[in-house]
């Protein structure tokens, strides 16, 4: 049964990084003191050492451990025998190229199918929609595919952002570059706003954090959905 946490950002104003979520990790990985970081992403280019410590730094917290994938020489094992997958935020499209050029996805995939816990932000929450077409990064590599993980039946826009009425910004809003999206194409949409996460148990998608989220559907108008709400209209 798939077990997901799905979050739109790992840090919050004001706090310090995956603090808002760590209640929940610890339940989420109860069963396991081993989590595998994927940190392919590479937030700010950072290396993948520093990322890893930086994602480290958080688990300790809940006496938990982080290793790096990229510091395995068979990461599809490693993979497929983890005791939990964490996939951080950072450039999607660095992201997406490397699982695909690494030819982990599919592994990927089928460890998240399986049951085994995960966890992914931004970026890593994008990896769980359909495709990878709703992130919000720029396309700093071109990835033989925008095809991702399928573990989540729509795609997700991160750091979903309301527009500002106070604003002198001339540039299209989240909702318009959604709609965009929605011209060319028929996959559902969830906004997920910052502090807000998804909760996959099998089939069952549960809308979790204070704020309500933004659903976008082809040819229809948008809605909110309030925390605490199943997903399955979609």
């Amino acid at each position: 049964m798939k077990n997901l946490l799905v979050a739109s950002t790992s840090t919050i104003h004001g706090g310090s990084y995956l603090e808002y979520i760590l209640p929940a990790l610890s339940d989420h990985f109860g069963n396991t003191d081993d989590v595998i970081f994927i940190p392919f992403a590479r937030p700010g280019g950072i290396s993948h050492d520093e990322y890893t410590e930086k994602a480290s730094d958080a688990f300790r917290s809940i006496g938990k451990e982080l290793r790096g994938l990229h510091t395995f020489t068979d990461p599809i094992k490693a993979i497929a025998e983890a005791g939990g997958l964490f996939t951080g935020g950072g450039n999607t499209f660095v992201l997406v190229n490397a699982l695909h050029r690494l030819e982990l996805m599919a592994p990927l995939r089928e460890a998240i199918f399986l049951g085994t816990p995960y966890l992914g932000t931004s970026a890593g929450s994008n990896i769980c929609g359909i495709s990878m077409q709703t992130t919000n990064d720029m396309p700093i590599v071109y990835p033989p595919s925008f095809k991702t993980l399928g573990a989540v039946p729509f795609n997700i826009n991160p750091h979903y952002l309301d527009p500002d009425p106070n604003s002198t910004h001339m540039g299209e809003t989240r909702e318009t570059r959604i709609m965009e999206f929605h011209s060319q194409n028929s996959i559902p949409v969830v906004g997920l706003r910052e502090g807000s996460w998804l909760d996959v148990k099998g089939d069952v998608i549960t809308l979790v954090g204070k704020l309500s989220a933004r659903i976008f559907l082809k040819d229809k108008t948008p809605y909110e959905i309030e925390s605490g709400t199943v997903i399955d209209s979609l």
